[in-house]
């Protein structure tokens, strides 16, 4: 899967199978941790009540990731990958931490990111690389670089 700022690109079985899990997660997903919050609620205190806590914790992540899920599932371009012939013509993008985001529909990448680090500190003109969590090593150049003014 390749992700862009504003689009992502997934194979059939691929938006299938993230549709098969957002369908699980919205419907049986939700039943099931409702009835452990219930059944939790039952048992008293919910102050000191672990199992409460957890089943509560457990809804937050579920439903972080039906959003998650519902967002690409919406925007993604469905079939065949663009071909990979490693070269991006532009990127603009933030560097800084993630707080900054806005509406400006700019990606931002941490300054501890792999890319973060292998750019923080270059000139335009410089070039640099970095190791992706996959393993694989990008080449990447400054092009402009400029203060945000959001």
């Amino acid at each position: 899967m390749t992700e862009t700022a504003t689009q992502s690109f997934l194979t059939q079985e691929a938006f299938h199978r993230l549709k098969a899990e957002l369908e699980h997660l919205s419907g049986e997903g939700r039943s099931e941790i409702a009835k452990r919050i219930e059944a939790a609620r039952e048992e008293g205190d919910l102050r000191e009540n672990g199992g409460y806590h957890a089943a509560k914790e457990e809804q937050g992540k579920m439903e972080a990731r039906i959003r998650q899920l519902t967002q690409l599932l919406e925007t993604a371009k469905v079939g065949e990958t663009p071909p990979d012939n490693g070269v991006v013509d532009e990127e603009t993008f933030l560097l800084g931490h993630r707080e900054i985001k806005d509406d400006s529909g700019l990606e931002v990448f941490s300054e501890q990111s792999p890319l973060g680090r292998a750019i923080n500190g270059k000139k335009v003109g410089d070039s640099a690389s970095y190791e992706t969590p996959a393993g694989k090593t990008v080449e990447v150049k400054i092009l402009k670089a400029a203060p945000f003014t959001g």
